[in-house]
Order: C-alpha cells, then structure tokens, then sequence
C-alpha cells in the first residue's frame, strides 16, 4: 500500500464529486425557498418557540449564531442555534431548519434511541478520529521506512478499526436526521404553520440536507470495505 493510494484517491474523488453536486443542489434549493414568504409571517424563532412549547419543552433556548448553514441543536447546553438567515427569516427556508433542529430537541427530551446511541459513539469517534491524524502523520512513514516496527497488517487493522467507527457513527446518524425532518414536517404541516404547498418545499428542501448525510455515510463505508479488502489479500 502506497501513501497515496490509487484505489483511495479514486473513492475519495467520486465521492468528492457525489458531494459537490449534493451541496450545490442544497444550497440551490434553500436558496430557492428562502425567497418564498410564509403565509403564517412567523420567524424560525418564533417557529421553534412554538414547536418547543406544544412539546412541553421549557428548558431549551433558541439563539442565533453567525454563520450561514450553521444550525444545530446542542444537547450539552440544550440550545436551539440558529443562523441569522434562520432565526430572523420568515421564509420556508427558514421554518423549515428551525422545526428540524426543534425536532432534535423532542428526539433528546423523549430519549430517542439512535440519538442516546449516537451521543455514545462520540468519544468513540474521537478517538478513532486522533488515531488516524496519528495514522496519517507518524504510522504510515514508519511502516515504509521500518516495516518491522509496525507491520503493514498491524496498520490496516488501526485503520480498519477507525473506518468502523467513522462508518457505525455516520451511519446511526442518517435515523436520526430523517426522523428529526420527519417530525419537522409532519408538526408543521398539522399544526398549520405551513401550507399544503409550502410543507412539500420544506420537505424537499429537508430531503436535499438528509442526502449529505447519506454521502458521508457511504464514502465513510467504501473506505472501510476498501481497507479490509487491502488486508484479506495480505493474508
């Protein structure tokens, strides 16, 4: 195995090109639709107020961040952050990522499954993410230079191992997206915040940020099945 590898660089440019045309695509559909006004003329803060309190949340915050595409939901502080664009927008766009980032509040505050799973993986995943820096800057000079000292096979297990984490991790986190979208969509559509149509451009929009999610998982999974193929043929 080489330090850069062909077989790598050729999944690491597919998927690159896979997630290039996946965030142009979001970015052009939350573009598109933070040019549609809400008929309801309620804020993302106003939204995720709202959304918080039919589901007998109190201990939350909403605040806005700076930042473009910098929403989130933060379970240690249990704080709704929004970005400008979001907090203070009145557009489908808008309503559309405060439900969603509302939606990780519920998942936190009913203890939803993948997300307790999820949370447990982190330091997992921090790990494995040192381990490869580790990997990338001190291993993998050391198994060209002195193969004795670490063995070829005894690095592909590491890295193998740290795949795995990466894959387990980004994969328990696509149930988690999508349910939170779902639970987005299906309480603004009830609660009638949106409209028959502006509730289908908020879900394609949602949609469109769930598909990152989806890359990353699968670029994560043919790296690991790339490694462990590496080390079965040196066996």
């Amino acid at each position: 195995m080489m330090y850069f590898d062909p077989g790598l660089l050729f999944i690491g440019f597919v998927f690159m090109g896979i997630g290039y045309y996946v965030q142009n695509k979001l970015k052009s559909k939350f573009h598109k639709y933070s040019q549609v006004s809400l008929r309801k003329n309620l804020s993302g803060r106003e939204i995720a107020e709202i959304m918080l309190r039919d589901h007998d949340i109190y201990d939350v915050k909403v605040v806005s961040v700076p930042g473009k595409l910098t929403d989130h939901y933060n379970p240690l502080n249990k704080t709704i952050n929004l970005s400008p664009e979001v907090y203070e927008g009145r557009s489908v766009s808008a309503a559309a990522v405060a439900a969603h980032e509302c939606g990780h509040a519920v998942q936190h505050a009913t203890q939803y499954a993948f997300l307790k799973m999820r949370s447990a993986l982190v330091p997992i995943q921090t790990f494995a993410g040192k381990t490869m820096s580790t990997m990338i800057w001190v291993l993998f000079p050391l198994t060209m230079v002195a193969p004795n000292i670490m063995p070829m096979n005894m690095a592909l297990l590491i890295i193998i191992f740290c795949y795995g984490s990466f894959t387990l991790f980004s994969f328990i986190t696509l149930p988690v997206e999508f349910d939170a979208s779902n639970r987005a969509i299906a309480w603004v559509t009830n609660r009638q915040i949106v409209t028959r149509e502006e509730s289908f451009m908020a879900k394609d929009a949602l949609k469109w940020a769930a598909m990152t999610y989806v890359v990353v998982a699968l670029q994560s999974l043919a790296t690991l099945l790339y490694y462990l193929m590496l080390f079965l043929r040196r066996r």
